[in-house]
């Protein structure tokens, strides 16, 4: 079982949350662009270097995705902290501990309820 944060602890990872929302709030905007559809017009582009696009374009699609779900859990611990609620896993509603939050600091559960997750 993991301890409970000290309220040092809570407010160093405030400001790493409210830092990486920013962060990810960037990320997708400058990512947006590359998630566009491909144009299908091959005569401006090869039937290849259209194929490399569509790769591409899926690719970044997926990161814009996984970049949403960081957002999204990142903005539901920030309410969390303002529930004081912040740091209490969500399934068994034991502390997540400082180790686990200082690593990912939008984790809304515990490494046991992850496990079981997954």
């Amino acid at each position: 079982m993991a301890d409970e944060l000290t309220e040092a602890q809570r407010v160093e990872l405030a400001q790493r949350l409210r830092a990486l929302r920013e962060e990810l709030e960037a990320a997708l905007g400058s990512g947006a662009e590359a998630a566009r559809p491909v144009t299908l017009d091959q005569s401006s582009v090869g039937r290849l270097s259209r194929m490399d696009a569509m790769q591409q374009q899926a690719m970044a699609q997926a990161s814009q995705r996984s970049l949403k779900k960081r957002l999204q859990q990142c903005r539901a611990a920030l309410e969390a902290l303002e529930r004081n609620e912040y740091g209490d896993c969500r399934m068994c509603d034991e502390p997540i501990g400082h180790r686990r939050l200082s690593a990912y600091p939008e984790a809304p559960l515990c490494l046991e309820c992850q496990r079981h997750a997954d």
